[in-house]
């Protein structure tokens, strides 16, 4: 297996993607960074009265207790706000998710999920509200200076810059919202997310050597779901520790069911059963983290919505076309189908079903081709990415292009009957009708 342009995964790969499709994980991460900071400028605002006392500079301090007491009516009022504050924009912005997977697809609710501006801006906001309520605690009812342990100045100036930076991040995440609501924005991160997703899969086909017998079978003991990915690196371990090949039976994104074999053994005795299952995670819906397949189906999902009787928006089924299109356009060169994967020593240990050329062209294409008879602009659209395919594709891959091809022309012959309709809907047109 080639590994030129391919980026192997990173060590936590798989826990970093799993922790990216949490919500709670970043505000916990928020509330452990704001206790240490409140402890510490604790410490800095006790270690500034202590100086100051010693140096005996009393009207100094008092200045600064004289500061501080006003600035406590602006942590107060901060405290008292901000969740409310908080409350009303997460129920606005899930009100605009609610409508843009009603508009285009439910799967583009994992883009707001995993948005990294919605999780820091809720994380920062939490985070002020957690901190003004620490700061209350530091204030002190003792105005003598020679008396006072602590005077909260560090602790206030934060929290007002806590305060500042939730302003800021207030415009930037309402911004990222409303774009969430448009076509353009979210058809163009499925397509930059699928192609991440291309960045990470090893350039190769299958090797010409053989499996040898298979030994064995291990099937699936978890729940029933999706199956998300598979941690590559820990199974080439575990095959090459016993010594055997693996093969994965089911691809990313199938569904798997208790007893549904997951994996078929070759050369060797099965490896320990528990090794191989924490290695493959079962979820209940596909992601875009090794999921070649998933971005393409997010854009035909949303094409045929759009084509539906009820919405009637062939516009943006042209604009899915585009990034089908420029996928395909990217892939139409690259090996896909089955993969090995090797140890350091070249030796191929795990066996991997990824989609062929075919699979990729059929799932942007095949659903689509049925819905667009009656709309002229798809049609278009259509015959004119798969021209452009056809000028990029090498000799061998051009069939599934040619075939959907003239199944276009067929259907759009049938449902038109006016000769010069159908010469117009015939007529491959990159904008569909400019």
């Amino acid at each position: 297996m080639s590994d030129r342009g391919y980026r192997r995964p990173r060590p936590l790969s798989p826990l970093r993607e799993h922790l990216r499709d949490t919500f709670w994980f970043a505000p916990t991460m928020g509330f452990v960074c704001v206790f240490v900071l409140w402890l510490a400028a604790s410490a800095v605002d006790e270690k500034i009265v202590t100086v100051l006392q010693r140096e005996e500079a009393y009207d100094e301090l008092g200045s600064l207790i004289s500061f501080v007491q006003d600035a406590k009516t602006i942590v107060t009022t901060i405290s008292s706000a901000m969740m409310t504050f908080i409350g009303v924009v997460f129920s606005i912005s899930l009100v605009a998710v609610q409508m843009a997977s009603g508009q285009l697809t439910p799967r583009v609710v994992r883009i707001f999920v995993r948005s990294r501006i919605s999780k820091v801006t809720l994380t920062v906001f939490l985070a002020t509200f957690l901190f003004s309520l620490l700061v209350l605690t530091s204030y002190e009812s003792e105005a003598d200076p020679r008396l006072v342990v602590s005077v909260p100045l560090l602790q206030s100036m934060l929290t007002l810059v806590l305060v500042g930076l939730s302003l800021l991040l207030f415009v930037v995440y309402v911004s990222a919202t409303l774009r969430l609501m448009q076509v353009g924005p979210v058809v163009d991160k499925i397509a930059r997310d699928s192609f991440r997703v291309l960045g990470r899969m090893p350039r190769g086909p299958g090797g010409p050597e053989g499996l040898g017998p298979e030994t064995g079978r291990v099937v699936h003991e978890g729940r029933a779901g999706v199956l998300r990915d598979v941690n590559t690196a820990r199974l080439v371990r575990v095959a090459r520790r016993q010594g055997v090949v693996l093969r994965l039976i089911p691809r990313i994104g199938d569904f798997v069911v208790p007893g549904t074999p997951m994996f078929a053994v070759h050369g060797g005795a099965v490896p320990p059963r528990h090794r191989l299952r924490s290695a493959v995670s079962v979820s209940v819906e596909r992601t875009l983290h090794q999921d070649l397949a998933f971005g393409l189906r997010q854009l035909t999902d949303i094409a045929l919505r759009a084509l539906s009787t009820s919405v009637n928006d062939p516009t943006t089924a042209v604009q899915c076309l585009d990034r089908i299109v420029q996928f395909l356009a990217a892939v139409v060169r690259l090996p896909l189908g089955t993969v090995h994967h090797r140890d350091r020593s070249g030796r191929v240990r795990l066996v991997q079903e990824r989609p062929a050329w075919e699979d990729l062209v059929d799932l942007g294409f095949e659903e689509i081709r049925w819905c667009v008879a009656g709309s002229p602009q798809v049609s278009r659209r259509l015959l004119a990415g798969l021209d452009d395919l056809l000028l990029l594709a090498p000799e061998e891959r051009k069939h599934p292009l040619v075939r959907h091809r003239a199944l276009l022309v067929q259907a759009v012959e049938r449902a038109v009957p006016v000769a010069a309709d159908r010469e117009f809907a015939l007529l491959p047109d990159r904008q569909g009708i400019g």
